[in-house]
């Protein structure tokens, strides 16, 4: 599929799929001339970068969540590790914005 296609199924604009590509949190898809083209494990992937970021995750930490994933010998532990981390500090955020509402 084209990028267009492939940000249409991802949600993702097409400029931040050329930005993760750059960056390399997602692999230069096949070239078909002039075109990239895109498998749906990319629209996979690009929809897990997404979420993840929506969720307040860095890309550091997402390229990290990306290595554990593809690393069919890791420790599901370390996912759990790195998603927790992540929770807490939400639920921080969250308290803190909720003490500013109140004082509002």
């Amino acid at each position: 599929m084209n990028i267009g296609t492939a940000s249409n199924a991802s949600g993702v604009s097409q400029r931040m799929i050329r930005h993760y590509e750059k960056i390399g949190l997602v692999p230069a898809p096949v070239r078909r001339g002039s075109y990239r083209d895109y498998a749906d494990a990319d629209v996979h992937r690009l929809r897990f970068i997404a979420n993840a970021r929506d969720l307040g995750f860095p890309i550091e930490e997402i390229r990290t969540l990306l290595g554990l994933w593809s690393d069919r010998s890791r420790s599901s532990s370390e996912v759990k590790m790195l998603a927790q981390a992540r929770a807490d500090e939400l639920g921080r955020k969250a308290a803190t914005l909720e003490a500013m509402r109140s004082t509002l």
